[in-house]
């Protein structure tokens, strides 16, 4: 390859990287220093503009497409500890074939330490939770397992505490939502490009797919969205109705990931509520189906029966998971439809119990509530699927193909 196109120039994450081989990741601990470093924008020649498009990166592992991806949640726990092992030999021993691996996770910690010599890793952020993440990929190049990577991108209360500016302040404080956790920004581009360095640094380490997670505002922000004091970035001069803008900023940043990611080929998916493909749009968050959609690969759905409540005329849709993931599919085939170029859907599915929900309105799911939703999708046209349980304890005996 010729060097004009190895040294070609790639703008991200507010950050203007002089080289695509010079790309970072992030990780936090638990009380990091991060101090983004401010970047001068330049108007790149059109001719450097065209020869990054045509700069293709080899990561150097070897991964196919599966015939359908039928995979579960791995946290960075399980993926840097023993619990490994036991879930790589679940994958391997059932009709399961992928894992989606927390990179960066719920509270915006990043679990791996960068490269000595990175720009992140000068920034000291990291937990060490995944020790080796190259050699993680290298088993699974192995075993055959394709990789996912995911990266919670709005909800960050690492960045949000260490960074107010880039947050909603409630007065002098950060503001926290009921469970304690902040959100960064989706107005300014310098969290866009935060997140897309993540991604970009997942990719270089040997991932498939990069999965974004809490791309959305807070939910309920339209009842505090005039109380709280933020950027509107960008929008600020945008004729948008307040929905609108949420909608544009969370759209755009979903186009713009994936058009920064093209150089290392991998897919790009979007975690969504499920509900937000039966609305025009889900007003507070600035979640529009079909505009997710149109910018993505795979589209991937959250629509555990417990997280409903009376809906498709199903007043308890936890104890009837195949008729609430059929109901849901076949809402999501018209949306999806009615798409030029539709993505991959791909649903999360719920192998948990919800006994939250009180007695008399939940299951205790297993093989057969599993089974269920899996012959949902399967009998609406839908083939892959993802599996959600937070301590990655996943159901016996299931049979995947149903």
């Amino acid at each position: 390859m010729a060097k004009s196109l190895k040294t070609a120039v790639i703008l991200t994450a507010g950050v203007l990287l002089a080289s695509v081989d010079n790309v970072y990741a992030a990780e936090e601990s638990e009380t990091p220093d991060f101090t983004p470093r401010t970047y001068n924008t330049i108007e790149l020649d059109s001719s450097v503009l065209a020869a990054s498009q045509l700069f293709k990166f080899d990561s150097g592992l070897e991964f196919a497409y599966p015939d359908a991806v039928r995979g579960i949640f791995v946290t960075a726990h399980s993926a840097g500890g023993e619990r490994f092992g036991s879930l790589v030999e679940l994958v391997e021993q059932t009709e399961l074939n992928a894992m989606v691996i927390d990179i960066k996770e719920d509270f915006g910690h990043l679990t791996y330490i960068p490269e000595d010599g990175s720009a992140l890793a000068e920034l000291g952020l990291g937990q060490p939770l995944i020790k080796n993440p190259r050699a993680m990929l290298e088993q699974l190049e192995e075993k055959e397992i394709y990789p996912i990577a995911r990266v919670v991108v709005f909800k960050d209360t690492v960045l949000a505490e260490q960074q107010p500016e880039l947050t909603f302040m409630d007065g002098e404080q950060v503001w926290k939502n009921n469970r304690g956790e902040s959100f960064v920004n989706p107005f300014l581009k310098e969290v866009w490009d935060y997140n897309v360095q993540i991604a970009i640094e997942a990719a270089k380490l040997g991932f498939k797919e990069i999965q974004f997670d809490y791309v959305r505002f807070p939910e309920g922000f339209e009842h505090r969205a005039d109380d709280l004091s933020y950027s509107l970035g960008d929008y600020a001069n945008s004729d948008a109705d307040p929905i609108q803008r949420r909608v544009e900023a969370v759209t755009d940043f979903v186009a713009y990931a994936k058009e920064q990611l093209e150089p290392y080929e991998v897919d790009v998916s979007v975690d969504i509520f499920g509900y937000a493909a039966t609305l025009p749009e889900a007003p507070g968050i600035g979640q529009n189906f079909s505009k997710i959609s149109e910018n993505v690969d795979v589209i991937s759905s959250m629509i555990y029966p417990s997280h409903w409540t009376s809906y498709f005329g199903i007043a308890k849709p936890d104890l009837e998971p195949y008729n609430l993931v059929a109901e849901y599919a076949k809402v999501e085939n018209q949306v999806l439809g009615a798409l030029e170029n539709p993505p991959v859907s791909r649903p999360w599915l719920q192998d948990f119990t919800a006994s939250y929900l009180g007695s008399g309105n939940y299951l205790r799911y297993g093989k057969a509530e599993v089974e269920a939703q899996i012959k949902a999708l399967n009998d609406n046209g839908i083939e892959e699927f993802l599996l959600w349980n937070a301590g990655n304890t996943y159901s016996k005996g299931v049979d995947y193909t149903p």
